[in-house]
């Protein structure tokens, strides 16, 4: 059975249908749904610089998860390479993002349909990079990935060029039948793909099914949403004091902003990456999550994995997230979400004896040890 969605093209149709002999009408048909998909789909654009960086992965020098020092032998500052987004083609503006995001590139949203358009340039100084996307359609040119024969012409932007990457949603980025609204995948550089990985050259793409998105692309049946990367960066060959055990580039508690509110439904995207010493489980204290039609609170990741889950935020307070395997533990895989408390409205009171000030907004739930800052 045809379905047409667009408000336009189904009127049309309707009326269409009174007047004209079938044979016309199945012309009608075939225009009508050329335009409602073009109607539908979006080209987004998106401006993304590869640079330099000095990355702290404890930037408050604390282990925020048990309020002491960061444990001997670990060292907290090095020279990294990211992913910089900017508002546009001028390339003069950072366009913020959450703080929560930490070390990875920006997110790149789509819906079904869409065509995404990347504008990319290479202003590192550590060689040349790309982009390869995991999750969309592309033709070699747009793999943005190095190997033989005959790489695309997008697989190694050398230190001062650009490219314009084209990535396509179609209908096998979908999410399938039982998958949520939405799926998150990776990005990253691809030309000696383990060494910039781990330089610190990835970011996540959501796709969202089609016809459940908001315009910006983000799935319409959540409120809110977090994307955690689990991810061990090796930074001093092999070295203890360089074994960065991060979530998002944050190690012992300095992953901060993965706050919600009472209530809200939120999604949480879940990737791996890193050698064969990254196999992780993310741990949530304080709620299970839907996964796969089934509930758990441990979610398995290995290097290049992917994991989409659904939490129902009604378990007010702050709750430890981390890694269980129990090494990772002990490096710092770890970091605490925060369940904001929904508040009654206010109450005044007319009394002369007591008069009551509103409550506050959203007050957020705390332990003793983490209301008060660390030594």
């Amino acid at each position: 059975m045809l379905y047409l969605t667009n408000p336009f093209t189904v009127p049309l149709f309707r009326t269409l249908q009174s007047i004209l002999p079938m044979a016309t009408i199945g012309a009608v048909i075939w225009v009508a749904v050329a335009y409602d998909s073009a109607i539908a789909a979006t080209n987004r654009h998106y401006f993304i610089q590869a640079e330099d960086v000095t990355w702290n992965f404890a930037p408050t020098e604390q282990n925020l998860a048990h309020c002491g020092p960061i444990p001997e032998p670990y060292e907290t500052v090095w020279n990294k390479v990211r992913y910089i987004e900017y508002t546009d083609g001028a390339f003069t503006t950072r366009k913020p993002q959450p703080t929560w995001l930490g070390i990875l590139g920006p997110i790149i949203r789509a819906e079904v349909g869409d065509t995404v358009f990347v504008h990319f340039r290479n202003r590192a100084t550590q060689g040349s990079f790309g982009m390869h996307p995991h999750g969309f359609r592309y033709d070699k040119d747009n793999e943005g990935a190095h190997y033989m024969p005959n790489p695309g012409a997008g697989a190694e932007i050398p230190p001062g060029g650009d490219f314009t990457y084209r990535w396509f949603a179609d209908e096998d980025s979908s999410p399938g039948p039982t998958d949520p609204s939405s799926l998150v995948w990776w990005y990253h550089s691809h030309l000696t793909e383990y060494q910039e990985t781990n330089l610190g050259l990835l970011g996540p793409i959501i796709i969202t099914r089609r016809g459940k998105a908001r315009a910006d692309g983000s799935p319409l049946d959540v409120d809110r949403e977090f994307v955690t990367a689990f991810i061990i960066f090796n930074q001093a060959e092999d070295e203890e004091r360089g074994q960065m055990h991060s979530i998002n580039g944050y190690i012992f508690g300095n992953l901060r902003g993965l706050e919600m509110n009472e209530g809200e439904r939120v999604r949480w995207y879940l990737l791996g990456m890193g050698n064969e010493v990254d196999l992780h489980t993310a741990h949530f204290h304080g709620k299970t999550v839907l996964y796969k039609k089934g509930r758990t609170d441990t979610i398995e990741l290995l290097p290049g994995s992917a994991a989409t889950i659904d939490m129902r935020a009604d378990n007010p307070g702050t709750w430890m997230y981390h890694c269980h395997v129990a090494d990772h533990i002990k490096a710092g895989m770890l970091t605490t979400y925060t369940i904001r408390r929904r508040t009654l409205p206010a109450i005044r009171t007319t009394s002369k004896k007591t008069r009551s000030s509103p409550r506050a907004a959203s007050q957020p739930v705390v332990s003793d040890a983490q209301s008060r800052s660390c030594p």
